[in-house]
């Protein structure tokens, strides 16, 4: 197909697609739309989204954050043992993850500093060259399927 007649066939589906009557919304659709932000909006405030909390209650979200913060942290540095005790005890399970993520970590590096870099190279060649092989056939595709039409 030449430059003009793409540009003439361009023109006469722009014209023929703006000649088309726009479509018509369902009539209950309003109505629906209305009650759904009615429905949202007689939620109580504690179950809305924070935003939409009052002002006041946002604050004291915030005091009330911060305090059980710092004191979990006053609690660290100055607590007694049984307190230090107890939660050491609620996070053993996130030290047992760490344990094993370090020890997954760890061995991933010893695997990989085993492998001569020659071959680190070669395979980052190969994944290139795979990528660039699909990039032709994906184009060759498209031109094959889609712009000769």
């Amino acid at each position: 197909m030449k430059p003009h007649d793409e540009q003439k066939l361009e023109r006469l589906i722009h014209h023929t697609l703006r000649a088309l009557p726009d479509r018509k919304a369902p009539r209950s659709l309003e109505s629906r739309v209305l009650a759904g932000i009615a429905a949202r909006q007689a939620l109580p405030w504690w179950r809305q989204s924070f935003a939409h909390w009052p002002l006041a209650v946002r604050g004291a979200f915030f005091v009330l954050a911060g305090g059980l913060a710092a004191g979990l942290v006053l609690l660290g540095a100055t607590g007694s043992a049984d307190s230090l005790h107890a939660v050491r005890g609620l996070l053993a399970p996130v030290a047992q993850v760490r344990a094993v993520a370090t020890f997954v970590a760890d061995l991933g590096a010893t695997v990989f500093r085993s492998i001569p870099p020659f071959w680190l190279y070669g395979a980052i060649a190969f994944i290139a060259a795979l990528y660039a092989a699909l990039l032709g056939l994906g184009a060759t595709a498209y031109r094959t399927l889609v712009v000769n039409r």
